[in-house]
């Protein structure tokens, strides 16, 4: 499939990939010439020299963020043993309740993504992490499977503009060569705050219960929030699109792409097999290697922190291949074939006799998973004007909550009734490059798009 990606650049695999204005970046696979070239790099060394420190900071608030919202939604998976005790839920009733998280997440994400193009990043993100935070800490309070549901819901809606709003902020501030491996680092704190949770968690549950597991976590959202708002200012034009203030692009408007609808579907097909592990894991390592709440902290933690080092290695080889003279094509679609490519053994995990291996590949998985995302999440601001790149997250990011809604009830099912994790290993493993015949299929080339307000 190399050798078909590439073919598919001809003499254009090579060119220098760069930042270039906004009417220009839909000629990213031309070559500019040195004079131009060098015009373009005097005017954005005086352009973004006052600005360029301070994007990092702003991608260490991606980050944080990032990981505690992730760490909201790794509680569940790390208690769901002593809470399916007390409880009493079912297999097919936990895989409802993730269904459930997955439909208001979906919801979420629909209406997430407009209103956040609309307010602006620094408010839009706030109010996000507003309602993720009171929804986290309301779980410590409940006191039935409803009660449980209901928090779970409200905080599948809380979350949903997480992602959006944090792919916006990164197309506002970094050109096109540093945007994938800016994604990368900021969703390294998915699987950072999943790394810290099983660290902490099982830790407070024993010592102070699980309800206050969830209630102190979602402490970690009310401490964000005034640290972004007293941070965080809307940026000068610093990078190669940007334009301030521009009316946010209507959603008919995007669903007339097909780049839209490939990576609505993509989205829906790979970011439940992510979920998977999320919810799944610690309790397939429980069931098939006999981990326990006191010793699946470590396991979890190595899984995560290859899935961390993935993102990064993802983010990072398309930004090498860029800086080498590739074209955004060829980097973005070169990248996510070789994290595609990381899932494949996981269809094998259940034959693994070594609990270590079965980790191993495992956390192999999850890495091409975050590697993947990191370049799926760089293509939104390749290819959409900077006005539309949270709502087309938010679109494709509701197409996988979607996937995951049937997903996670279709995986309770089949457990209930098989008790293997067979099939589903399979899938997984082939997902991604199911995704990746159909991106090349239908988008061939990436360009920029251009859509009408």
């Amino acid at each position: 499939m190399i050798s078909v990606l590439l073919a598919m650049q001809g003499a254009q695999a090579l060119e220098p990939a760069q930042a270039v204005p906004r009417r220009e970046v839909s000629h990213l696979c031309q070559k500019p010439c040195a004079k131009h070239r060098q015009g373009l790099m005097d005017r954005s060394s005086t352009a973004t020299s006052p600005a360029t420190a301070f994007r990092w900071t702003v991608c260490a608030l991606l980050f944080a963020a990032t990981a505690i919202n992730y760490m909201d939604r790794q509680v569940l998976g790390i208690l769901v043993l002593p809470l399916q005790k007390e409880l009493g839920w079912t297999e097919s009733e936990y895989g409802l309740i993730i269904s459930g998280f997955q439909a208001t997440f979906a919801l979420g994400l629909l209406v997430s993504g407009p209103i956040i193009d609309r307010i602006g990043t620094r408010i839009g993100y706030a109010l996000a992490l507003t309602i993720c935070s009171i929804a986290a800490t309301a779980h410590g309070f409940v006191q039935s499977v409803r009660g449980f549901a209901a928090a779970r819901l409200l905080l599948g809606f809380g979350e949903s503009g997480n992602f959006p709003a944090a792919v916006k902020a990164t197309a506002e501030w970094f050109p096109v060569r540093e945007r994938a491996f800016a994604v990368g680092l900021f969703n390294s704190g998915s699987t950072v705050g999943a790394i810290i949770a099983p660290l902490i968690v099982p830790w407070i549950a024993l010592t102070l219960g699980w309800r206050a597991a969830f209630i102190l976590i979602g402490v970690f959202g009310f401490i964000w929030i005034p640290t972004w708002l007293i941070l965080y200012r809307h940026p000068a034009p610093i990078q190669d699109d940007a334009t301030d203030h521009e009316p946010a692009v209507p959603m008919r408007r995007l669903l007339m792409h097909r780049e839209t609808w490939v990576f609505l579907l993509g989205r829906a097909v790979t970011e439940p097999v992510w979920w998977f592990y999320l919810y799944w894991a610690p309790k397939f390592l429980n069931e098939s290697r006999g981990l326990t709440l006191r010793s699946v902290g470590i396991p979890l933690m190595i899984m995560y922190g290859m899935a961390n080092l993935g993102g990064l290695f993802g983010g990072w080889l398309s930004s090498t291949l860029l800086k080498h003279g590739w074209t955004v094509n060829a980097a973005r679609k070169i990248a996510v074939l070789v994290c595609a490519l990381f899932v494949v053994p996981v269809a094998f995990d259940v034959y693994a006799q070594h609990i270590w291996l079965a980790v191993g590949i495992l956390g192999l998985a999850m890495a091409g998973h975050q590697g993947w995302a990191s370049n799926l999440f760089a293509m939104f601001a390749d290819i959409y004007p900077k006005q539309a790149v949270a709502s087309v997250t938010g679109l494709t990011g509701m197409g996988a909550a979607i996937g995951g809604t049937f997903a996670a009830a279709i995986t309770g099912l089949i457990l209930q009734k098989t008790g293997s994790y067979q099939s589903i290993l399979i899938w997984a493993s082939v997902s991604y490059l199911v995704v990746l015949g159909a991106l090349q299929l239908f988008v061939p080339r990436l360009h920029r798009i251009e859509i009408g307000v």
